[in-house]
């Protein structure tokens, strides 16, 4: 089995910009890849977990981080995080070829699946940060986070290209 590596690319370096500076007791990376925002996150907050779907890609994590969870999302975890980060697979494809950056239809589809997963586990006055892009539908998935009882904002917006990335908040 060869090995797989999600290095950090632009949009993980936009997290770190506007999160660096986040504290507090309990935080999840959501699709944690090479586990650089886990790392980040490790300095800032007693208790970290990051959780990806790839296996391999944890085992072969660039910045080892301890607990890490093998799962789709958050749905093994029953731990109530004050901040909850999740780089999105928020490109809009007809199908799921990569799940580091695909995210359906609209780029909307396995990001719906980690709303539904993480909204479990957001603490009372918790956070939850995502990156998403203009390539994708982002007002859909404010729109969801609000059905799901979330208060939105736009954080941060940055020009690339092609593209501009769009971090949000979304808080109970």
């Amino acid at each position: 089995m060869k090995n797989e590596e999600y290095p950090p690319s632009e949009d993980t370096f936009f997290i770190v910009k506007n999160i660096e500076n986040e504290k507090g007791n309990f935080a999840l990376d959501v699709g944690s890849g090479s586990g650089y925002l886990t790392k980040l996150l490790s300095e800032n907050f007693t208790f970290v977990v990051g959780t990806d779907i790839n296996f391999n890609v944890l085992k072969d994590q660039t910045y080892k981080t301890k607990n890490i969870v093998c799962c789709s999302g958050s749905d093994a975890l029953k731990i109530k995080f004050d901040f909850i980060v999740c780089n999105l697979p928020y490109l809009a494809t007809d199908e799921i070829l990569d799940v580091a950056t695909d995210g359906g239809t609209d780029g909307f589809e396995i990001p719906k699946k980690i709303f539904d997963s993480v909204i479990n586990n957001i603490a009372e006055n918790g956070k939850f940060v995502f990156v998403t892009s203009s390539l994708s539908d982002y007002q859909k998935l404010i729109h969801y986070a609000q059905k799901l009882g979330l208060q939105t904002r736009i954080v941060a917006k940055k020009k690339l290209f092609f593209e501009e990335l769009i971090l949000v908040e979304a808080s109970n």
